[in-house]
Order: structure tokens, then sequence, then C-alpha cells
């Protein structure tokens, strides 16, 4: 009777050690880092549907996905990075950062979300929290279009919270940690950008963001790259830091899906 008895708690033991491993490789599984898709200026969050899709289908839940809603849709040159753009970002960044299931966020962020998105980082000091960062288009050393500080073009958003050359807000972010692993997408054909035929600032391309691991350069314009690229973003926030090289550039055509490349003849 007692030797039946401790086979039987034996096999119940063995069960549930079993239930918990299943249990614990099927959340580690599940378990992804929160993202957060910030969008540009007058953008909208469906300007991340590609992006969205893709990450639903590659097992993110719609929880695990943030994409705030930020600034003016009528008018561009009113919105910045200070007051009623700031808060919707910060919100998302933070309501990440306290329920990923990782401990960790992945942030993308297309033209001038990519540095609203870094400003609020910085603020929040949550850079540890971040494990990838990709700036898609940025004008993260400022644009020639709107001057250089303090001599800007009179708005918001090339003033001293804009996008000016030197401006005091791309002074505050720069040499400034955001994540683990930053990196950047970037063309010499972006019309935003390079909108006055000039796309370098001092060297180097504007959308390319101080401590990057890898900076990729595309042939689309500047709301191709946010179109195009949802299958590398993904593949950038999904790929361990050891296994990426430094400073390399890459064509546009090496990450493009056929999926991509029929969305991309529709565009042009």
């Amino acid at each position: 009777m007692n030797i039946s008895k401790c086979y039987s708690n034996l096999i119940k033991l063995v069960a549930a050690v079993l239930f918990s491993v299943i249990s614990v490789t099927s959340f580690a599984e599940e378990c992804k880092d929160a993202v957060v898709l910030v969008h540009g200026n007058t953008g909208k969050p469906s300007d991340w549907n590609n992006t969205y899709q893709k990450l639903m289908s590659d097992g993110y839940y719609e929880d695990q996905i943030f994409r705030p809603d930020w600034g003016s849709k009528f008018c561009p040159s009113c919105n910045n990075h200070s007051g009623s753009e700031e808060y919707p970002v910060r919100d998302a960044i933070e309501a990440a950062v306290n329920t990923s299931c990782t401990g960790k966020v992945d942030i993308i962020g297309h033209s001038m979300g990519v540095t609203l998105a870094a400003q609020q980082i910085i603020k929040l000091d949550v850079a540890n929290k971040i494990d990838t960062f990709v700036g898609i288009a940025g004008a993260w050393k400022g644009l020639w279009s709107c001057g250089v500080y303090p001599f800007n073009v009179w708005s918001s958003t090339c003033g001293s919270s804009g996008l000016s050359i030197s401006s005091p807000l791309l002074d505050s972010l720069e040499n400034n940690k955001i994540a683990d692993k930053v990196y950047s997408m970037k063309s010499y054909m972006d019309e935003i950008v390079c909108g006055t035929g000039v796309c370098l600032v001092n060297g180097s391309h504007s959308s390319q963001i101080d401590g990057e691991i890898d900076s990729f350069t595309y042939a689309y314009g500047h709301f191709g790259l946010q179109l195009f690229t949802s299958s590398k973003q993904i593949e950038l926030i999904n790929t361990p830091a050891i296994e990426t090289t430094t400073n390399t550039q890459t064509s546009d055509d090496s990450y493009m899906t056929a999926e991509e490349e029929e969305l991309y003849g529709s565009y042009w």
C-alpha cells in the first residue's frame, strides 16, 4: 500500500514538473518585448499598418504594440517637440515599459517621430529599458530647409524645440544613450531630409543617429522608407547585438520581400 502510494505521488510530481516546464517554455515563446511605433509629423498610427501586420504575423499580441497618435494633422509647421506633442508618445513609452513581459521595449520611429521618441526616452530616463531603437528617415542632425539655429525658419517645427540644425532640442539629444541597440534607415532620395538637395550635416547623413550600431541605405523616398522596410524593422528588433556588424551601409533591394516589391511598384 505504501509503495503504491509513493508511486502514485511520484507520478503526480513528475507530471507537475513536466507541466511547469511546458508552461514556462510556452510563456518564453510568447513573451516578446513591447513595441512602440511613433509616426512622423502630421502622420497617423495607421501609417504603421504594414509593420503592425507583420508584427502580428510574427506572434505579437495587440496589447504588446503601442501606436501613439500625436500632433496636428493639418499644420506640419505647427508641430514641434514641446507640450502636447510630447504627451501621447511619453504615455505610450511609459505604458510599454510598465507592461512588457520581458521588461524591455523596442521603439521604431519615422521622421519627426524619431527625435520625439528619443527625447521622451531621455526625459523619462528609461534608456536602460529600451532594447532596440530603429530610426527611419529622421532628422537627427537637423534639416537644412529649417536653417541653422538661431537663424532658422520662423516656425515651430524649425524653432528651438524643432529641427533646425544645432537647435537646443537636437543638441539635447546629442551623444545621449537611448537604447542598447540603435539603428538608422536613410535615403539619399529623401524628399524631406534631403529637401534642399543636401543630405549631409557635418559630414554625416542627417538621419544617422549618435551611437548607432548600423545604418541602412535605401533607394526610397521619405515615406517609402517607412512603408517598404517593415521586414527589416522586425528583423532588427529581434536580432541580438552580437549578430550585428558596425557601420555597414546596406543597399535597398537586399531586404525587400516579394510582397514589399509588389507594394513598392504600385507606390511608384
